[in-house]
């Protein structure tokens, strides 16, 4: 892997990161019981993609998935037309892997 396609696809992690971290988010219809559950899984998967390993692609995918665990988050929490973008965004990096 590139490290320019490693760089825009740990960019757009930590933009997840960042909106998954809000104090108001709510998270009842999603894989994760707290902002906690969510960060901590999000650094995991970032600090693979950082060393090189992209076995947990398909856990990625997942996430940003329509439906998936960030989405469902993004729309009970206020910020779903962010999350279509940033979507787009990881749906373009992750191709290119």
């Amino acid at each position: 892997m590139s490290t320019i396609i490693t760089h825009e696809l740990v960019k757009v992690l930590r933009e997840a990161r960042e909106f998954l971290a809000r104090p108001d988010n709510d998270f009842v219809w999603s894989r994760w019981d707290s902002a906690a559950d969510a960060i901590r899984e999000f650094d995991a998967l970032t600090a693979q993609i950082v060393s090189g390993d992209t076995s947990h692609r398909s856990d990625l995918e997942l996430l940003f998935a329509p439906t998936g665990s960030i989405q469902e988050v993004s729309i009970s929490s206020g910020w779903g037309e962010e999350f279509l973008t940033l979507a787009a965004r990881f749906d373009a990096v992750i191709k290119k892997l």
